[in-house]
C-alpha cells in the first residue's frame, strides 16, 4: 500500500504593496484574507521538515501577467527545494501548462477553466500525461442545504453537484483530485469528511481533501474516515506552534500508513 501524503498547501496573491510579487496568504471562506509572508522562504521551511510535496495555488488570477509571475515565483521555488509541486490559478490553457511545467512545476491544478471547457483536462492529459492533470473542485452547500462546485474563487455557482463533477473530471483524463470545502476554508473546524468519502469512494484516481484542518486528529480523519490519498492544509500550519513534523508524528501515531 503506498504512503498517504501530508501537503502544505501555499495560497498567494499579489501583494497590497505591489501588484507585481505574489505573497503568502491564508483565508477564511475563501475571504478575509490576510498576507503573511514569503512563499520561497517558506517552502524551505517545509522543505528542511521533509513534506512530501507542495501545492501552491494563486488565488486572484485576474488578468494573464500573473500567469507569468506565478511561474516566476515556482522557478525560484524549484531552485531551492526537490520536491514535487502542484501549481494552480488562473491556468486556463495548454501554453500555461508548458510554462509552469517549464519554470519547474511538476502538476498542473486547473479549476474554473476545466469547468468552462472540460476539453482542456482531456488535451493537458494527452499533451503531457494525466499524472500531471490536477482538477480542483471548490464546493460548499446552497441556500436549500445541497453541495454545488463553485468556480472564479467561490463566487460562481455551477449546475453540478461535487461528486458528479469528479466523476465526469475523472473520465477526460484527470489524474488527481484536489477537494477544497469553501465552508470548511480556514475555519479550523474539521474536514468535510462526508464529501471527501463520497468522491473517494466514487473515483478510483487520488483524492487531496482540504479545508478546515485545526487539530492533528483532522487529517487522521480525512485519511481514516474521509479515505483521501491525501490531506492538504494553509491555515492549519500558518498558525500554528506546532510544525510540520510534530503533525506528521501524530498522525502516523493514530495509526495511518503516513511517512514517519
Amino acid at each position: 500500500m503506498s504512503k498517504l501524503r501530508l501537503i502544505p498547501k501555499l495560497q498567494l496573491k499579489p501583494a497590497s504593496y505591489n501588484s507585481n510579487k505574489l505573497v503568502l496568504v491564508v483565508t477564511k471562506q475563501f475571504d478575509n484574507i490576510i498576507e503573511i509572508g514569503d512563499p520561497v522562504s517558506q517552502s524551505k521551511i517545509f522543505q528542511d521538515q521533509v513534506s512530501d510535496e507542495l501545492i501552491f495555488i494563486n488565488i486572484d488570477s485576474k488578468n494573464r501577467q500573473e500567469i507569468s509571475l506565478l511561474a516566476k515565483i515556482i522557478s525560484e521555488v524549484s531552485e531551492e527545494i526537490f520536491m514535487p509541486l502542484t501549481v494552480g490559478g488562473g491556468v486556463t490553457s495548454i501554453e500555461d501548462f508548458r510554462l509552469l511545467l517549464n519554470n519547474g512545476a511538476d502538476k498542473i491544478s486547473i479549476n474554473s477553466a476545466a469547468i468552462s471547457n472540460p476539453d482542456l483536462i482531456r488535451i493537458a492529459a494527452e499533451k503531457f500525461g494525466s499524472q500531471c492533470v490536477v482538477v480542483s473542485i471548490d464546493y460548499k452547500k446552497d441556500e436549500n442545504n445541497k453541495y454545488f462546485v463553485y468556480t472564479n474563487g467561490g463566487l460562481n455557482k455551477t449546475s453540478y453537484d461535487p461528486i458528479e463533477w469528479a466523476l465526469i473530471a475523472q473520465r477526460y483524463g484527470a489524474g488527481e483530485l484536489l477537494l477544497t470545502s469553501i465552508s470548511h476554508d480556514g475555519m479550523k473546524n474539521g474536514l468535510d469528511l462526508y464529501i471527501t468519502n463520497e468522491v473517494s469512494k466514487a473515483v478510483n484516481i487520488p483524492v487531496i481533501t482540504s479545508g478546515g484542518c485545526g487539530l492533528a486528529k483532522d487529517f487522521s480523519d480525512g485519511f481514516k474516515i474521509g479515505k483521501a490519498s491525501a490531506v492538504a492544509a494553509g491555515s492549519f500550519f500558518a498558525h500554528r506552534d506546532q510544525n510540520f513534523m510534530q503533525t506528521r508524528s501524530q498522525i502516523y501515531n493514530s495509526g495511518v500508513n503516513i511517512r514517519k
